[in-house]
C-alpha cells in the first residue's frame, strides 16, 4: 500500500498594470506584467522591465494570494496595489491564472 505524499495548492499568478493615474517615471505603461509561478518563481516577458518599487509593493501580499483564502477574507475580493511612487500613481492588478499542486516537501 502506498502512503500519499503531501501537497500544497498553490495559484500562479499575474501582475498587471492596470492604469497609470499619474505621469509615468518607470516606464511603464498598462498592460505590462509579471509572473509568479510555483511558490519561488518570478519571470517578466523577454525584453520587458518591470519597476522595482512597484515590485517591492506588491511582493507582501503574493504569498496570500497564492493560497486558498476563506470566504470574506479581504484579500479574496481585493487585487489592487498601487506603487508607492505619488506622482505616478501607478495601480496594479493581481490576477489567479492557474492551480498547482506541488508536493509540500518541494515548497520553499
Amino acid at each position: 500500500m502506498s502512503v500519499e505524499q503531501p501537497t500544497t495548492d498553490l495559484y500562479d499568478l499575474r501582475v498587471v498594470v492596470e492604469r497609470i493615474e499619474g505621469r509615468s517615471v518607470c516606464g511603464l505603461k498598462a498592460g505590462d506584467h509579471f509572473d509568479v509561478t510555483g511558490s519561488n518563481r518570478l519571470t517578466i516577458p523577454a525584453g520587458k522591465h518591470f519597476c522595482l518599487y512597484a515590485l517591492a509593493a506588491c511582493l507582501p501580499l503574493l504569498p496570500a494570494k497564492q493560497r486558498a483564502l476563506a470566504e470574506g477574507d479581504w484579500m479574496a475580493r481585493d487585487s489592487h496595489v498601487a506603487c508607492p511612487d505619488p506622482d505616478e500613481r501607478l495601480i496594479m492588478r493581481i490576477e489567479r491564472t492557474g492551480l498547482q499542486r506541488i508536493p509540500t516537501e518541494e515548497l520553499t
